[in-house]
């Protein structure tokens, strides 16, 4: 079996692509999706063994792959290892800023240092990455950057320090979009809602119950596939999006419109998910729902 895109063959080839956080969740699927298509794929992330295991699951299906361990809360670890990858590699054609974390708590139950750290991880991280790509290959050669965000334009309650961090990574990439444009370059974001992936499992026990539940509260009536995030970042990547920057695409099944005061009605005609990604597999806490 292989990817079932519905891209073009050949879309990326001879092209390096960087995805950080691509050992696991949407970042795997994005890789995988971008090695279909040619690319070879550059997976950034902290954890080791994720980072080989998804490049053997590349290699395995035909697609080229490597890694690079890095925290990109750390300014000189980012630049040192920008300078391995355009080394090896040359350019930098694309950036899939993916790599994100978070944990669950109202406002008053976070320290200083929590909100630092999401802070750090989800904002501060990302304009590192950027930053250096830029300044080491795209200022020189032209390319795109697409940023990870998530719904929080209603806030985000229970989960505000990553609100905080998400909104202030729309705002970069708006002002990126515009400082960068001279250059060829292209910065937008995604805003996934609630989609079924790994990280779904690594939240506690008692979250479980809301989890389960959250595809009522979505007008399409479900949640989402990593393939469906998946292709709304390739398709930013791509020629076919050439004049479009500075944008934020939004995939949530219309969740993060209207308000409370209007009830969903039931779903009569539903949507079929598109589950592209052949490697793919459903979250545990999603299961006993099948």
């Amino acid at each position: 079996m292989s990817y079932n895109s519905v891209f073009k063959p050949g879309l990326f080839s001879g092209q390096t692509i960087m995805v950080t956080g691509g050992g696991s969740g949407i970042g795997r699927c994005v890789a995988h999706e971008l090695a279909h298509l040619g690319a070879h794929v550059v997976l950034v992330g902290r954890k080791q063994d994720k980072l080989e295991s998804t490049c053997a699951e590349i290699t395995e299906d035909g697609g080229s792959a490597s890694w690079q361990t890095c925290d990109i809360r750390d300014e000189d670890s980012v630049k040192a290892m920008i300078q391995n990858v355009v080394t090896e590699h040359g350019q930098i054609h694309h950036l899939v800023n993916n790599a994100g974390g978070q944990f669950p708590s109202p406002l008053i139950g976070i320290n200083q240092k929590g909100f630092e750290t999401v802070i750090r991880t989800n904002l501060v991280g990302g304009f590192l990455v950027a930053k250096e790509v830029f300044l080491q290959s795209m200022s020189k050669h032209g390319g795109s950057i697409v940023n990870m965000l998530a719904d929080m334009w209603g806030g985000m309650p229970g989960m505000g320090h990553s609100g905080a961090a998400r909104a202030g990574m729309e705002n970069f990439t708006k002002t990126a979009a515009y400082e960068w444009g001279h250059a060829g370059v292209r910065v937008n974001a995604v805003a996934p809602g609630w989609i079924a992936s790994s990280g779904m499992d690594t939240y506690p026990e008692s979250m479980k119950n809301m989890i389960r539940s959250l595809k009522n509260h979505v007008p399409l009536q479900r949640i989402g596939s990593e393939s469906e995030v998946a292709s709304a970042i390739v398709f930013l990547l791509s020629p076919g999006a050439n004049f479009i920057s500075g944008n934020t695409v939004r995939i949530d099944g219309a969740a993060s419109q209207g308000t409370r005061a209007w009830t969903l009605g039931k779903t009569s005609v539903p949507t079929a998910p598109y589950n592209g990604f052949h490697r793919a597999y459903l979250p545990d806490v999603l299961k006993d729902q099948e």
